[in-house]
């Protein structure tokens, strides 16, 4: 998830910090919505394995729903 947060498009200091705070008391599952959350509400573009990356920790936390409506994010 680190590595996660660390190629992640959000630029903002205070979601960085807020994704970090979460991951710090071991809220990982809400610490990843909360990326997707603001990857899709400021419209980040995300590279096609970036999106894959995100895909394979949604599978491995058991929630698919935080990826599904990046898909009109990707580049190529």
């Amino acid at each position: 998830m680190a590595a996660l947060l660390e190629d992640s498009p959000p630029t903002s200091e205070a979601v960085i910090t807020d994704v970090r705070h979460l991951l710090t008391h071991g809220e990982e599952a809400l610490a990843f919505d909360t990326m997707c959350s603001w990857i899709y509400e400021d419209a980040l573009p995300i590279t096609r394995q970036y999106r894959a990356n995100l895909v394979a920790m949604a599978d491995e936390m058991a929630t698919p729903r935080s990826v599904h409506r990046l898909d009109g994010l990707v580049i190529d």
